[in-house]
C-alpha cells in the first residue's frame, strides 16, 4: 500500500508532524497571532473606509493569503480555494441580493473573499496545534458545552430572539460528533466567533432581524453560533479538495504535457493524495498533503503511536 512520504529537512531526517516543510521564518503560532491580529485591524479599519480604502483592505488581505498559502501544502490551498469560491458566492446572494446581512457600504467590501482564505486558515491552524490534539475531546466537550449555552441565551433569553443560532448550533454538533476533522470545527467555532462578534459590535455589517425570504426565522446580531453555518464551507473544502488537486494536475499535464505531470497516459500508475485529518476521524479533512509515486519509500506522518485511522488516502488515475 503506498503510503505518505514527509519532506526532508537540510539534515536529510524526516521531518515529522505532517508532510509540510516549514521555513524557520514561519511557524502554526505565528500564523495565528496574524490571524488574531488581521481581524480586528481590518475591521477597525473599514468602520470609517470608503469605497477606495477597502480596495486597498483587499489588496492587503490578497496578498497576505497568498503568503500564507505559500507556507502551506498543495492540498490546503485547494481547500482555501474551494472555501473562498464557496463563501464568496453565499456573501453575493445572502448579503448583496437576499439581506440576509448587510454591509455598512450596502455593498461587500473588497476583503471578504479573501478573508474567508483567511478565516479557514486560522481555524485549520488552531486545529492542529499540539495542545488541541492532545487534549482532543476536551476542546470538543468545552465546544459543544459553551456554543450550546450561548445558542440557548440567544434562543430563550436574549432580549433579540435567535432561533438561526440554535439551527447552526445543531449544525456545529454534528461536525463535532460526526465530522471528518472535529479540530477543525473547534478552531472554525473560535475563529468564526472572534470575527462575528467584533463585526457587528463595530457596525461593519448587521443581521436582519428576521429572515428576508419569508420571515419566520429570528436571527441575532450575529446569530450566536455562526460557526454552525461556517463549518459547511470547512465539509466541502475536504471533499473538493483532492477533486480540485487532480483536475489542476491534469490541466498541467496537458499545458505542459509532460508526463510527470500527467502521469504518462495512465502509464506510470496511480499519484495518490493523502491527507492528514486534524481531528482524527477516518476520512479526508483539512491538514496536510503529500503525493507519493509508486514504488518510494514509505514512511509515516509523524504521528504518536496507537493513533489509528489518521491517514486516509484518496486515490485518482491521473492519465
Amino acid at each position: 500500500m503506498t503510503t505518505a512520504v514527509g519532506p526532508r529537512g537540510a539534515d536529510g531526517r524526516r521531518v515529522t508532524g505532517g508532510t509540510r516543510l516549514v521555513p524557520g521564518t514561519w511557524s502554526d503560532s505565528r500564523a495565528i497571532v496574524l490571524a488574531l491580529v488581521w481581524i480586528p485591524a481590518v475591521l477597525w479599519t473599514d468602520r470609517t473606509a470608503g469605497p477606495v480604502e477597502q480596495v486597498g483592505l483587499g489588496l492587503v488581505t490578497w496578498a497576505l493569503l497568498v503568503w500564507w498559502l505559500a507556507h502551506e501544502t498543495p492540498l490546503v490551498r485547494a481547500q482555501t480555494a474551494v472555501v473562498v469560491v464557496l463563501a464568496t458566492v453565499v456573501e453575493y446572494v445572502f448579503s448583496g441580493w437576499l439581506g440576509v446581512y448587510v454591509y455598512r457600504l450596502d455593498h461587500v467590501p473588497a476583503y471578504v473573499p479573501p478573508g474567508h482564505g483567511l478565516v479557514y486558515l486560522a481555524a485549520l491552524v488552531i486545529g492542529r496545534t499540539a495542545l488541541l490534539r492532545q487534549h482532543r475531546a476536551l476542546a470538543v466537550r468545552l465546544t459543544l458545552v459553551v456554543a450550546g449555552a450561548w445558542a440557548f441565551w440567544g434562543a430563550f433569553l436574549s432580549p433579540r430572539t435567535d432561533l438561526l443560532g440554535l439551527f447552526w448550533y445543531a449544525c456545529l454538533v454534528g461536525f463535532l460528533l460526526w465530522g471528518r476533522s472535529t479540530l477543525l470545527y473547534v478552531g472554525a467555532f473560535l475563529v468564526v466567533s472572534y470575527l462575528e462578534l467584533l463585526g457587528t459590535r463595530w457596525g461593519v455589517w448587521a443581521w436582519a432581524p428576521r429572515d428576508p425570504v419569508m420571515g419566520w426565522v429570528p436571527m441575532g446580531n450575529p446569530p450566536s453560533i455562526a460557526a454552525g453555518g461556517y463549518g459547511w464551507f470547512d465539509l466541502y473544502a475536504g471533499l473538493l479538495a483532492p477533486v480540485v488537486l487532480v483536475a489542476w494536475a491534469r490541466l498541467r499535464g496537458r499545458l505542459t504535457g509532460s508526463p510527470r505531470d500527467a502521469a504518462s497516459r495512465g502509464e506510470q500508475g496511480q499519484r495518490t493524495v493523502v491527507q492528514q485529518p486534524v481531528g482524527g476521524q477516518r476520512a479526508a479533512a483539512a491538514g496536510t498533503v503529500d503525493a507519493v509515486q509508486p514504488g518510494e519509500p514509505a514512511a509515516g506522518l509523524g504521528h504518536d503511536e496507537g493513533d489509528p485511522g489518521d491517514v486516509v488516502q484518496v486515490q485518482a488515475r491521473l492519465g
